[in-house]
């Protein structure tokens, strides 16, 4: 769960567009145990984005990142917390979700949050890895994308499996 803080998620139902392959249901049902990493794309200035690749939980119809105090995307998302997102595989068949958002930024609770997506992305696989970013805790902050929007995309039914995966 995220950390318990005044930041909820809104009351106001997260739309979901009409061409949109799935429902807030299914969308749910594929951000939820996904560890697809996130693309992130927010306003980096002079006119250019940013696109980031994070860790994500997706819980209360939210999506919590952590990002280190030293973190361009830390800087880019207070001057602007407007952006975008993506999550979805490399490989076909294709289909994912994506959407926009608005960022809050919080220190409190980042410990919690950072240790559930080292749990969530490395389990067991690379203690030194988890140690070292646990060791800088204390600069982490946590990034909670509210979704304003959702889309789907699902070309699986037209790309069946494809070649040389089996």
């Amino acid at each position: 769960m995220p950390p318990q803080t005044s930041a909820t998620p809104s009351d106001s139902a997260v739309r979901v567009r009409r061409q949109s392959a799935w429902s807030i249901e299914q969308i749910e049902a594929f951000l939820s145990p996904c560890t697809i990493p996130l693309r992130i794309a927010c306003n980096a200035g002079r006119g250019f984005p940013s696109l980031n690749s994070m860790w994500f939980e997706y819980s209360e119809g939210s999506i919590w990142c952590a990002t280190h105090a030293s973190s361009a995307i830390l800087g880019f998302l207070q001057a602007d917390p407007r952006c975008a997102f993506e999550v979805a595989p490399n490989e076909p068949p294709y289909c994912g979700v994506r959407g926009q958002a608005k960022a809050e930024l919080t220190r409190e609770g980042a410990a919690d949050v950072l240790q559930r997506l080292i749990a969530r992305y490395l389990g067991d696989s690379n203690p030194g890895l988890s140690r070292w970013l646990m060791s800088r805790v204390e600069d982490e902050w946590v990034i909670r994308l509210e979704p304003i929007w959702f889309s789907a995309w699902d070309y699986r039914a037209r790309m069946p499996e494809a070649p040389g995966r089996s």
